[in-house]
């Protein structure tokens, strides 16, 4: 039997490496056109989880308040994904990804 600190630790470094190379690719990429009456909200969640994911990249740790931004973040482009186009879906799938890969890198258990 693996030792779980162990296997935490090691699950927390690959999600780690994760983040760096999606925030580089993210980083890489054009703000997609054409998104339309959700184009606000949408760019209010890539600032908000921008920010949490530079924040872990300099600080390991989030506290409870970034924590829970991070949540709500994820979950509101959970429900925005389906009317964002073809298009743009690669980019806010990304950024959906990197919300929960922040969270789970920089929050405490």
């Amino acid at each position: 039997m693996a030792d779980a600190p162990a296997a935490n630790r090691e699950e927390r470094r690959s999600n780690h490496r994760e983040l760096v190379r999606l925030w580089e690719q993210h980083r890489a990429a054009a703000w997609p056109v054409g998104l339309g009456a959700h184009e606000g909200e949408l760019m209010t969640l890539d600032t908000v989880v921008g920010g949490c994911v530079v924040y872990v990249l300099e600080e390991r740790c989030l506290d409870p308040q970034r924590v829970s931004m991070l949540e709500d973040s994820v979950s509101e482009l959970e429900a925005l994904l389906p009317d964002v186009g073809d298009e743009a879906l690669d980019y806010f799938e990304r950024l959906k990804r990197l919300g929960a890969l922040a969270r789970d890198v920089g929050g405490r258990e």
